[in-house]
């Protein structure tokens, strides 16, 4: 039976590199010099940290272009609070999504389930096996769910024929 898996990862080797792209922006930039603009990531968590929010958000504009520059989707950002620290200064924490939760997979296989096409879907962990009679009709749920699930920065993977 021919199948896919649609998951939700992010290459976060590209990540990586373009948080340190723009770490040493910041740190050349004529503007950040003598200021606590900053950028660093650890594990799937990207901490901004500036003087005001004005500033952070010229510390998240600088991290979005790196990470367009390098082809990753910035849907993977999930922004969280402002949140104050010491003196003036602020810092926001950015998760970076990977997988499906499992609210997005049961949208995911009722979408399938009521597209009429014959496919199955099944939830495994944190992604979706969809399998079908022939490739067309995989080909089809693929678009479809491209189409319908737009939020979501999805991929297609391990397409078995």
């Amino acid at each position: 039976m021919p199948s896919f898996d649609t998951v939700c990862e992010p290459n976060m080797v590209e990540v990586r590199n373009a948080v340190d792209n723009a770490a040493k922006e910041i740190g050349t930039r004529f503007d950040f010099k003598g200021t606590a603009a900053a950028i660093e990531i650890k594990e799937k968590e990207i901490t901004l940290t500036g003087d005001a929010d004005f500033q952070l958000q010229q510390v998240m504009d600088v991290l979005l272009n790196k990470l367009a520059k390098r082809n990753v989707d910035v849907r993977f950002l999930d922004k969280g609070d402002v949140q104050k620290i010491g003196g003036d200064k602020v810092k926001q924490v950015v998760k970076v999504r990977s997988g499906i939760e499992s609210e997005q997979a049961r949208k995911i296989q009722k979408l399938v389930k009521d597209s009429k096409l014959k496919v199955q879907a099944a939830i495994q962990g944190d992604a979706v096996r969809v399998t079908g009679k022939d490739r067309d009709v995989l080909q089809q749920t693929i678009a479809l769910v491209r189409k319908e699930m737009a939020d979501l920065p999805l991929s297609f993977t391990n397409f078995r024929d």
